[in-house]
């Protein structure tokens, strides 16, 4: 039996499961690992310097894949000044299988990307960002509970999957996909249950053995230490809400940040990119660094490879649908 939804007819993918972009972690190993599996990996875009060398990083993924992957491109220029036109006209000129869009709008680029035949996801925190998405010309909208590994969540925002899906299956008229903590075949076969198309996993696919980070954050990650309790939300109150892993340095982020006039210098050096980059690659020291981690890090309990581990929640999934449509009788 398999799975068979509008996303995986869209994207000509096996299963319907989509590794999140990650900084510092979607490299062509991960992406490929994913594809391999029947998912569809991610490439990270701005993981790579250059818009040049997310071309080379795309050629090499695949020479060790010929399934379907993607691209992540975050746009925030605020934060992030990067030559987003560049990277943007790689992906298309690449004809990647997708591209997952977070931060800014894809506006500018969606009819370059569909000239291309590269299929445009939106990754929305807020129903109001999935709105205006919908209305740019997005393909898919991949929708966020709180309780994922979110990012530039504003006051107000503080709102759950359970909530979040229910809603954008109701309102939108383009696929949608859950993302927010999910990291099991229930939550995929609720998912679909619900009118989504398919899920989004970003913190369950770190705990993999192709995930290409140190392995001391897999096995703390998948011990009985980390729960669903191990997660807090940094820079609330800089409007730009974050979740990630409990540890030292998110805890000082929040309490110098709990005081009067909180400004983003105060705790640059913590939030520093290459302070997360040197803990994934370099140190492991899990506890030294502030890291995205959603809440599914709750239901983590092994390091398996990405095709153990996409084939167990395909399966778990098709189980519990089946125990649902068991729930149905004929009034007759």
């Amino acid at each position: 039996m398999v799975l068979k939804t509008k996303l995986t007819e869209m994207l000509g993918i096996e299963h319907p499961i989509i590794c999140g972009g990650m900084q510092y972690v979607g490299y062509a190993e991960m992406a490929s690992a994913v594809s391999n599996a029947g998912g569809l990996g991610i490439i990270t875009g701005l993981t790579q310097p250059s818009p040049e060398d997310l071309r080379k990083e795309i050629r090499r993924c695949r020479s060790m894949t010929s399934k379907p992957f993607g691209v992540n491109l975050t746009i925030l220029p605020a934060l992030i000044p990067a030559d987003y036109d560049a990277y943007a006209l790689v992906i298309a000129e690449e004809q990647v299988t997708m591209v997952e869009v977070a931060g800014g709008s894809p506006k500018k680029y969606i009819e370059l990307w569909h000239r291309a035949g590269v299929k445009v996801l939106h990754k929305s925190a807020t129903m109001r960002h999935a709105l205006k998405a919908q209305s740019a010309g997005v393909d898919l909208i991949e929708v966020v509970g709180y309780e994922a590994s979110i990012a530039g969540g504003q006051p107000g925002d503080e709102v759950g999957s359970w909530v979040m899906l229910a809603k954008a299956c109701q309102t939108l008229k383009v696929p949608v996909i859950a993302s927010g903590a999910s990291g099991t075949g229930r939550q995929l076969a609720a998912a679909l249950a619900m009118g989504a198309q398919g899920i989004t996993m970003a913190t369950r696919f770190l705990a993999t053995v192709e995930a290409p980070i140190r392995d001391e954050i897999k096995q703390h990650m998948a011990s009985d230490v980390a729960d669903e309790r191990s997660t807090t939300v940094v820079m609330s109150q800089l409007g730009n809400a974050t979740r990630v892993f409990k540890n030292t340095v998110s805890l000082t982020m929040n309490e110098i940040l709990s005081g009067d006039d909180p400004e983003f210098s105060a705790v640059m050096k913590y939030a520093a990119g290459t302070r997360t980059k040197a803990m994934w690659q370099e140190t492991g020291a899990y506890d030294d660094a502030m890291w995205s981690c959603g809440q599914s890090v709750g239901l983590i309990h092994d390091v398996p490879t990405c095709k153990v581990l996409v084939e167990r929640i395909v399966g778990e999934a098709e189980q519990n649908l089946k125990v649902g449509a068991a729930a149905v009788h004929s009034k007759l």
